[in-house]
């Protein structure tokens, strides 16, 4: 029997999956580490925490399973995009990692629209200059702490890391690639344009490789480390959405998913390249060979809850050790006893500021219409209607894109909640399903390792096989209209309050 192993390094923490060649899982294993965050609205990672959290992961799943490592046909690798690892000529880290959600960058964003033309960024990268992407935090680097930069000899994202000291390869894929603002979408390979225009050295960036390719294979001193068999093959892999994508079998035009982790994301994939010409959502390469996807980012999604959790549910974190249940279970069944609208309290989850529809680092969390005779269950159920009419936004363009789908399949942390996907199948007004896998990302990383590895022949083949849809919602459409009452207004508070978040963050 052979076995593939899928590793998200994630934003929370790593999950490390074994499954076996019919895509079922044998174990797992999961290790959290901190978010760092300097000053408000910066946020930041420590490398070694990502590699740490690898090593022990890899460990804890042949413990767990009592396979042998030489068993392991191959590793797919995932995580969070966006971020920067910057190496020195020794592969040391400089700094801390800038990840995906730090707003920093609001005036490296202008430097790059100044720089190549915000038309012209959009035609090769697909994409408008964000806060969250790689290039403006290699600027702010640059404009901030240059002795850093003068010292950089390697760009690397997160997951990217991870193959470095597994591998020792300095090596990319394309969908993570394409979230750097750096890469010639329509082409797949760097560009050479926007590098020179920003002034980027193209040999401080790894090689490009499809998802499915092999990369490089565990070295002797990683093996040693991880428990990993050295010469172990190691794909390209994907960002965690591609690779969720492939997890869900969302490989194929009209399939879509979304998932609620840290951030939430509405993705649908499309095999014709197309752009919102206003930027609202992003098109990436996909996993798949030849093909893309779009998808819309909301910043702080299962954040939002969980920042909710820490600092306002001390009584159902008590209770959930007492009966030895998760706390959000406990928050579930609070949500859940309050009507539709969550009596008239609207929830913006701008925590992080936000990327779909309003890309807007500024913006920040907002409870409206909040009175003497709410309580904390009203907050839960309106931060939970809140990340999902966040949600809809995305459904909307894509829609306005010509980017449709009969249903909807749903997986993250926040997709476990029965109460959640209820919700959304409401405010979607589209079937959800779940699926036999509740950790898309690094099982999708694992079907792209069997891939890689010979196992199955095509993505598509794969998927036919390893995906198997379980649960499903139907929508309720009287509570669609209900929630759309509540949408009206969601909708329009963002144009209502931005000269006030521009304001306050100029305090």
């Amino acid at each position: 029997m052979k076995y593939l192993l899928g590793v998200d390094i994630g934003t929370t923490g790593t999950k490390t999956i074994l499954v076996d060649t019919y895509g079922i899982e044998i174990a797992s294993s999961s290790v959290e580490y901190p978010l760092l965050q300097p000053q408000n609205g910066w946020a930041e990672q420590m490398p070694l925490d990502w590699w740490n959290a690898t090593v022990k992961t890899c460990k804890d799943v042949f413990f767990k399973s009592g396979v042998d490592p030489h068993d392991v046909a191959g590793i797919g690798l995932t995580g969070q995009m966006h971020g920067l690892v910057m190496l020195d000529e020794f592969g040391e880290v400089l700094r801390d990692s800038i990840i995906w959600c730090d707003q920093r960058t609001g005036k490296e964003c202008e430097q790059i629209n100044d720089a190549v033309g915000s038309e012209r960024l959009l035609e090769i990268t697909a994409n408008p200059a964000i806060t969250g992407f790689t290039a403006s935090k290699i600027l702010w680097v640059r404009n901030n702490e240059p002795h850093i930069y003068a010292k950089c000899r390697k760009i690397l994202l997160p997951k990217d890391y991870v193959r470095y000291k597994l591998t020792g390869e300095f090596a990319t894929d394309v969908s993570d690639a394409s979230g750097t603002q750096l890469l010639d979408i329509k082409h797949r390979s760097w560009s050479e344009e926007v590098l020179e225009k920003l002034d980027i050295d193209i040999k401080l960036l790894p090689r490009i490789y499809e998802s499915y390719e092999i990369t490089g294979k565990v070295t002797h001193d990683a093996a040693e480390l991880t428990g990993l068999a050295e010469g172990t093959i190691v794909v390209g892999g994907a960002g965690d959405n591609a690779a969720a994508a492939v997890g869900t079998g969302v490989v194929f035009d009209n399939k879509a998913f979304t998932t609620i982790g840290t951030s939430g994301v509405v993705f649908a994939h499309t095999s014709q390249m197309k752009i919102d010409p206003r930027g609202r959502v992003h098109t990436f390469c996909s996993a798949v060979p030849g093909e893309w996807h779009v998808m819309g980012v909301t910043q702080a999604a299962g954040l939002s809850l969980q920042w909710f959790k820490n600092n306002f549910c001390g009584d159902e974190v008590r209770q959930a050790i007492e009966l030895s249940v998760d706390p959000y279970e406990l928050m579930d069944s609070e949500a859940d006893r309050i009507p539709i609208g969550a009596n008239k309290l609207i929830y913006l989850p701008y925590l992080m500021g936000e990327r779909t529809p309003y890309l807007d680092p500024d913006c920040r969390g907002v409870f409206f219409g909040l009175s003497a005779s709410h309580r904390r269950p009203d907050l839960i159920r309106a931060v939970m209607e809140g990340v999902a009419f966040s949600l809809y936004d995305s459904i909307s363009i894509f829609k306005e894109m010509g980017i449709n789908f009969p249903e909807m399949l749903v997986g993250g942390g926040g997709g476990t909640s029965k109460v959640w996907r209820s919700m959304l199948a409401d405010v979607f007004d589209s079937k959800i399903k779940t699926l036999n896998s509740s950790e898309s990302p690094a099982f999708g990383s694992a079907i792209l390792a069997s891939v890689g590895t010979g196992v199955y022949s095509s993505l598509p083949e794969a998927c036919s096989v390893l995906v198997n849809e379980n649960r499903s919602i139907e929508p309720n459409h009287a509570h669609h209209e209900e929630y759309m009452k509540s949408y009206e207004v969601y909708k329009h508070l963002y144009g209502h309050l931005s000269t006030e978040f521009k304001a306050l963050a100029a305090l």
